[in-house]
């Protein structure tokens, strides 16, 4: 078997990547970002690889990828494991689900984390067709995953990369919370369906109109944005309307400093029961935890936005107007999330947790925002 060094060039969809005693560590913020500005929940899920692939072209017909994954649960919630994707020319072949690694047990009551160490996993694939074909393996979206070695039975190189770049940004549900595979998140369905390459930029908790966060998103070359705000911003109760306004409107000034003319897409939540019209801080629903059905809940008083405070249908109407404020800018667009999921969706697909979509509901998403949002000619973001 021929061994190949995971560099740069095989990966799409990372920022950098880091050396470790292990091997690779693919990261989908700079590290300046990672040391100066993020905290733990950031640098958390910064490195869980959501989108990033290993991309290569090859006549091999036998293919392993080692991997060292670290994983986090959490006492009482049951969390499923990170899985990766094989693509061959374009369709998902097989979808291997992680059993070795590491694990870190944080206890939500104490605040107290318990280390366990674990093998590294070599996920291999056999008898691929004959001839020369493009693989993709998508990294697990909610597992940081260390890159030890590319073993193949015959040379690989870099795929040549074509087709416009999407750059997104957004909470975890843009990171894949819930979804059961990586190319089953939402990000990834449609980008699958509309021919583009997806730089996920979505995080766990942080999409929080962070100032570093769009000086990322305005350094990150793309020929398609979109940010889609709002959901991190009510869980943490972290802005009153008076400082969410001029927020976003600083997050797209920054982002307009590197991408005057790209199209941009500015997506509001979609819906979620628990924070239409109940501020949060969320929290977990205390009487679920220890359950196979953990639930959200918001701990806020409903009718307290006169005082300032965010919900989700305050939230859309302040992006809407927004981007009605900005009409001189002909590329910004508005994209009401419950387009992608809406109340009339609730009763067939609901939220598993009150928070986050279910793998049926990424695929609906995704399916939904690449005919909502790319013109099937040319993949331009298309005004909705």
């Amino acid at each position: 078997m021929i061994t190949t060094p995971l560099t740069a060039e095989l990966l799409h969809g990372a920022i950098e990547l880091e050396p470790t005693d292990r091997g690779t560590r693919p990261h989908r913020l700079p590290r300046l970002v990672r040391e100066r500005f993020a905290d733990s929940q950031l640098q958390l899920m910064e490195a869980q690889p959501s989108g990033v692939r290993v991309v290569v072209v090859t006549t091999a017909r036998n293919l392993s990828l080692e991997v060292h994954a670290t994983r986090i649960t959490y006492r009482g919630l049951k969390r499923p494991r990170g899985a990766l994707d094989v693509v061959v020319d374009g369709c998902v072949q097989a979808s291997h689900t992680l059993t070795e690694g590491d694990s870190v047990e944080l206890d939500l009551a104490t605040g107290t984390s318990t280390f366990a160490p674990g093998k590294s996993d070599h996920v291999t694939v056999a008898e691929l067709p004959t001839g020369e074909k493009t693989i993709e393996i998508w990294l697990p979206h909610n597992e940081q995953v260390d890159l030890i070695a590319l073993h193949s039975d015959a040379p690989v190189r870099p795929a040549p990369q074509s087709g416009p770049v999407w750059l997104h940004h957004g909470s975890s549900i843009s990171q894949g919370s819930n979804a059961s595979s990586p190319t089953g998140i939402w990000p990834v369905v449609a980008a699958r369906r509309a021919g583009v390459r997806l730089h996920n930029l979505g995080f766990g908790g942080s999409a929080l109109v962070d100032p570093f966060m769009a000086r990322v998103l305005r350094d990150t070359p793309a020929d398609l944005i979109s940010v889609k705000l709002g959901i991190n911003v009510v869980n943490l109760d972290a802005m009153r309307l008076r400082s969410f306004v001029p927020a976003i409107h600083g997050f797209l000034d920054t982002i307009r400093d590197g991408h005057p003319t790209t199209p941009l897409l500015l997506i509001s939540p979609i819906f979620c029961a628990v924070h239409e019209n109940t501020s949060g801080p969320g929290a977990f629903d205390p009487t679920t935890l220890g359950t196979d059905a953990v639930q959200f809940m918001a701990t806020g008083q409903p009718g307290d936005t006169a005082h300032g405070r965010l919900t989700l249908r305050v939230i859309r109407t302040a992006l809407q107007e927004i981007v009605e404020a900005r009409a001189d800018d002909a590329n910004l667009h508005y994209l009401d999330g419950r387009s992608l999921y809406g109340e009339a969706d609730a009763d067939a697909f609901p939220l598993p947790d009150g928070l986050h979509p279910s793998t049926e509901t990424h695929a609906l998403m995704g399916t939904r925002f690449a005919e909502l949002a790319f013109t099937p000619s040319t993949c331009e973001t298309a005004a909705p």
